[in-house]
This record gives C-alpha cells, sequence and structure tokens, in this order.
C-alpha cells in the first residue's frame, strides 16, 4: 500500500561521522513522537514547523538508542510529497541498525530499494526521467555523466518529451474530431500539413537519438580491448593507463593468459579495458584458451587498440590479428619507442590493408605518448571535443529505444501520407508514436515495469 509508512538506512553501511535513517508516510510523526526526547524531556515534534531540526535522542521506551538531530519535513513540501522525518545520528553501522529497528518496532515497515524515489514519482512530484536520472547521478564515472544527469534531474528530458507528445497528440485529437464531426470540420489538404509537422517532429527524435550514441559511451564508458602478439608491452599498457601494477609484467612472452578487466577515467573519457592473451599459434592449451579469449572479446568492443613493438619484425601473427579488426575502430600503437625501431607507420598501414587507422608511437615502459592517445580517442568518437553546455543528451538505454519506436510511428504515418491512405491510419500511428513517448516519463507504463526501474535503486533512496 502506497500508504504505508516507510524506513530505511540513506547512508552506507560503514562507519562514518554521520549517518541517516529516513521515514515516509502518514505515520512519520507519530512514530518519531514515541521514539524522540529532547534534553527536557519528550516533545511532540509533530506540533513544529516544517523544515526545522531539532536535537535530542532517540529512545526505545527508557532506553536511550543514540543522540540525533531530527529534520521535520511536512508534505507535500518533500522528496515523497508525504510527511518525512530524516534522524541523522552517529555513522557507526551497529547504532545506525539499532536506531532503524526502533523506528520500524514503533510502526515503519522497511523500504524496498528505491522506494522513496518510486513514491516521488508516484506521487507526481518527478516523472521516471527524473527519477531515473536519479541513480544516474548515484553512479556516474566521470563529470560528463554527472553533469548530464544533473541536467536530467531538473526536467529537461522531460520538458523535450513533453513538447513533442504534446504535439503528436493535437494532431491525434484533430482526426478524432474530424473523423467524428466531418461536416464541421474538413480534412481537405490536411495530409499535407501534417506530413510537414511529423516530418518537424521526427526530426526533433532524430536528433535526441544522434546525440544518444556518444552520450551512452559517455556515460557507460568505452568498451576498449587492448591486442596483439604475446611480449609487445599490452600488459605494460594496461599499467600506464590504470596507474598501478594491474597486470603482471615480465620478459617472458605469453605471462598474461586470461582476460583482464579494469575501468580508468581518462581525463573525462572513461575507458572499460580488457587487456588481452597475445594472440599467435600455440601448442600450450592454456594459452590456447586465452587466444580465444581474446579474439571473443573484440564483438563487443568499442575500440581496439592493437600493440605492436615497434623493436621487431611483423609477421604472420600480426596479419591474423589485422584480419580481426577489419570492423572495428581501431588505434594502432608502435611500443617501445625508447628502442631502436625497425617497423614504421607505413609498415602497419600496408599490413593492415586500411589507411584511416591512427597510428602512434609510445612508450608504456616510461609513458611516452599517453597523452596523444588521450587526444586520438576524443578525435574518434567525440570529434576532439568533450563538453557539457546543458544540451539534452538521452543517455538511457531504455529512454533511446522508446525514441526508436516513436520514430519508427512516425515514419509509418508518413508512409500513410504518401500512400494516400485514410486518415483514420493515420491516427493508429501517432497513437503508437504518443504511446511510445509516454513510456519515456512514466505517462504510459506498467506497473511491472516501474517495479523493474526502482529496483535497481540503492535501498534508502
Amino acid at each position: 500500500m502506497a500508504t504505508e509508512t516507510i524506513a530505511a538506512i540513506a547512508t552506507g553501511m560503514t562507519n562514518a561521522g554521520i549517518g541517516i535513517v529516513r521515514i515516509s508516510g502518514e505515520e512519520s510523526f507519530p512514530i518519531i513522537d514515541q521514539i524522540y526526547r529532547s534534553r527536557n524531556g519528550r516533545t511532540k515534534l509533530s506540533e513544529s514547523p516544517s523544515h526545522t531540526v531539532h536535537y535530542g535522542y532517540i529512545c526505545d521506551g527508557e532506553k536511550v538508542i543514540d543522540e540525533v538531530m531530527i529534520l521535520i519535513l511536512k508534505a507535500p513540501n518533500t522528496y515523497t510529497m508525504e510527511d518525512t522525518v530524516e534522524i541523522d545520528c552517529h555513522g557507526g553501522a551497529l547504532v545506525l541498525k539499532r536506531v532503524l529497528e526502533t523506528v520500524l518496532k514503533y510502526g515503519a515497515r522497511p523500504a524496498e530499494p528505491g522506494e522513496f524515489t518510486k513514491r516521488a514519482f508516484l506521487n507526481g512530484r518527478i516523472d521516471l526521467t527524473q527519477a531515473e536520472s536519479v541513480i544516474d547521478v548515484i553512479n556516474a564515472q566521470n563529470d560528463f555523466a554527472l553533469e548530464s544527469s544533473l541536467h536530467q534531474l531538473q526536467g529537461t528530458v522531460k520538458e523535450k518529451i513533453k513538447g513533442i507528445r504534446g504535439a503528436v497528440l493535437h494532431e491525434i485529437a484533430f482526426i478524432e474530431s474530424a473523423l467524428d464531426d466531418p461536416e464541421h470540420i474538413s480534412i481537405d489538404g490536411y495530409g499535407e500539413e501534417l506530413m510537414k509537422q511529423v516530418d518537424a517532429l521526427a526530426f526533433q527524435i532524430k536528433d535526441l537519438l544522434q546525440c544518444s550514441e556518444n552520450g551512452a559511451l559517455l556515460k557507460e564508458g568505452i568498451h576498449t580491448v587492448i591486442i596483439g602478439k604475446p611480449n609487445v608491452g599490452k600488459s605494460s599498457l594496461m599499467n600506464a593507463l590504470t596507474g598501478r601494477d594491474r597486470a603482471i609484467v615480465t620478459e617472458v612472452a605469453g605471462t598474461t593468459r586470461d582476460i583482464l578487466e579494469d575501468q580508468i577515467n581518462l581525463n573525462g573519457i572513461t575507458l572499460n579495458m580488457t587487456d588481452t592473451a597475445g594472440i599467435h599459434d600455440t601448442s600450450d592449451t592454456v594459452e590456447k584458451i586465452g587466444v580465444e579469449k581474446a579474439k571473443s572479446s573484440l564483438d563487443q568492443a568499442d575500440l581496439v587498440i592493437y600493440v605492436a613493438d615497434s623493436s621487431s619484425p611483423l609477421d604472420q601473427n600480426d596479419k591474423r590479428i589485422f584480419d580481426l579488426l577489419k570492423e572495428k575502430k581501431v588505434i594502432v600503437l608502435l611500443n617501445k619507442s625508447d628502442l631502436q625501431p625497425v617497423i614504421s607507420e607505413q609498415d602497419i598501414l600496408s599490413l593492415a590493408e586500411k589507411s584511416n587507422d591512427p597510428v602512434l608511437s609510445i612508450s608504456a615502459k616510461d609513458g611516452t605518448g599517453i597523452k596523444e592517445l588521450e587526444h586520438v580517442i576524443r578525435k574518434m568518437f567525440f570529434q576532439g571535443e568533450i563538453s557539457y553546455n546543458n544540451e539534452i543528451v538521452i543517455t538511457n538505454i531504455r529512454q533511446k529505444a522508446a525514441l526508436k519506436e516513436a520514430l519508427d510511428s512516425l515514419e509509418m504515418v508518413k508512409q500513410s501520407i504518401q500512400d494516400q491512405m485514410p486518415e483514420d491510419f493515420y491516427s493508429i500511428d501517432l497513437v503508437n508514436a504518443c504511446d511510445a513517448l509516454g513510456k519515456i516519463t512514466g505517462e504510459s507504463v506498467g506497473e511491472d515495469l516501474v517495479n523493474e526501474i526502482f529496483s535497481k535503486f540503492c535501498m534508502g533512496k
């Protein structure tokens, strides 16, 4: 029941200076009245003004649980639009647990993951895009992801989708009215006017979808696979990028026999790094498994960093590797630039049979060329720029899928107009587009989807 009073620990379960227990629901004030005691005795916090802070103790009967500060927030001016109490207590895991147990003992029930934000959505304080941006703020891995999520939290995506959906609804209403009252509402030449409107709406959706590609990469990270023959410096590169000895580095070829994964932030670019075993012909059973894993990891790669030893000649193993990379975005690194080179950029490009792969000379050992690698990645994925200027960027996969669905429906409307179909055909596809857009903001989603979205939230949020 939405009217049940819920409670949860809203801060991490680790020892800290401050911890917060949050209560929300119509019994929030009666509960706190029973367990709060001021320094001068019991005080009814329910009679206090909203948005006030009170110092005292949480007690279970005569037993003092902790010394606290209590924040009183009265509906509807709260996160959930319900009466809310926040108990700021000491941040030890045990004391937080004891305070929460006391709140539950006197009438609240444990909140489900994301239930506070779910109530904010169900009570109309935020839409589904804003709710999803809450968890995106918490999980942000870089500055761009954080700023984009904060921007969406302010309702920018909601307003954009609301405008597009409103225009679609206007056309649906006009068609339905015209079909119901043809004597007074003429639809002569309406198809041409509708085509102009649908073109404009489709353009807006395409613009959102186009920016979503880079938005997703910036938010979730570029899946980057390091690949090459054994002993060319792949693991040294991994260590240079992560800034620590993540991979074992020795002079013995084939040291890396399994997949190593890590995530790094390269000045605003998040790279989900995968270091692979060296690809080459081998009779060693374990090495063979590593080579196959290296090959399979390429399937999901957004970027492949091919590492070659510039001090050693190229061979057929290099050729076989390049054959696997024909459809991939590739950056070639000529490693060991601190040694005498025996291969050139032209040698690599000739072997790869591709002239557009950037080739950089680096030394993973001393860090030479790492800055240039960063610039190349920026140019390859983001036209050299990573900046946030308050534009709307769709970073959510669910929202992106709904936008594609809406665009497909609008394209079907255009096809019906071109085929001179009856006006009720327009209405069918316009309704589908409207429903798809409603999925983004939560105006046309089922309870199961809502529950699935909020189940991914952390407890207490």
